[in-house]
């Protein structure tokens, strides 16, 4: 998994946007008393406690390769343990697994989904949401910037095709045996202040730009990045901003 270093501060600023699509994914599992649940790449851990409301029985786990997110899982009371979801294997009575905005950062994940989905036991949840909007000028212009001098070869970027499309997530999991509900949302979320989606992206597709860069560096890729994010959203009179969040789900259950 990606070895991006997180802020667990500077990913929960725009918190009310970023946790609707988990509620949204959660809303169509349909686990009734599971024993135990899982929660792969858990950031900060305020979602997963969620977990814990709607399944009080259950045994809440999480997983979480950062170190800065794993401790502030932990201080919310999560039971978190820092973990690649590489090498994660389902314990044989796992019977819900939620990923939430994770498999994006992890290149293999194509493979290891019917991995997952073929060793749960009959009945279970596996429920995953990854960002579709790799594509949009929010990531574009990112790419296209650091592929320019001074930074060319030196910031290791996710491509468009780190995600795959709907129909592909739907062929895996069904492959692997599982009753198969796949969609995807285009919310519009509407953004305020100076350079909104600057500081959107600033907790999650810049990460690996700040770790490639030093603090002087960052701030110049920053400074040229705003002029161009600003002409691809424009404010409207009012100064707010609408951004495209397109998100892609996918619910799988076991037979």
């Amino acid at each position: 998994m990606s070895t991006t270093t997180w802020d667990p501060a500077l990913y929960l600023r725009f918190d009310d946007h970023r946790s609707r699509p988990f509620h949204d994914l959660l809303a169509r599992v349909g686990a009734v008393d599971p024993r135990r649940v899982v929660d792969l790449g858990c950031g900060p851990g305020h979602l997963t406690a969620l977990l814990a409301t709607r399944w009080p029985d259950a045994e809440v786990v999480a997983l979480d390769s950062s170190a800065e997110m794993v401790a502030a899982a932990r201080e919310r009371g999560i039971t978190a343990e820092q973990a690649d979801v590489v090498d994660w294997v389902p314990p044989p009575d796992t019977d819900v697994v939620v990923t939430n905005a994770v498999l994006q950062w992890v290149p293999s994940h194509r493979h290891l989904l019917p991995r997952w989905v073929e060793a749960l036991p009959s009945g279970a949840w596996f429920a995953m949401q990854v960002p579709g909007n790799l594509g949009a000028p929010s990531h574009a212009l990112i790419r296209e910037l650091a592929g320019q001098e001074p930074w060319r070869g030196r910031i290791d970027l996710r491509g468009e095709l780190a995600v795959a499309e709907p129909a592909e997530y739907a062929e895996l999991l069904a492959g692997a045996g599982a009753e198969v509900d796949v969609w995807e949302t285009t919310y519009q979320q509407r953004l305020t202040g100076p350079d909104p989606v600057m500081e959107w992206i600033s907790g999650t597709a810049l990460r690996p730009v700040r770790d490639a860069l030093s603090a002087d560096e960052y701030g110049a890729f920053r400074s040229e990045l705003a002029p161009r994010l600003r002409a691809a959203y424009p404010a409207r009179p009012d100064g707010t901003t609408w951004f495209p969040f397109r998100r892609i789900f996918a619910v799988a259950r076991t037979l």
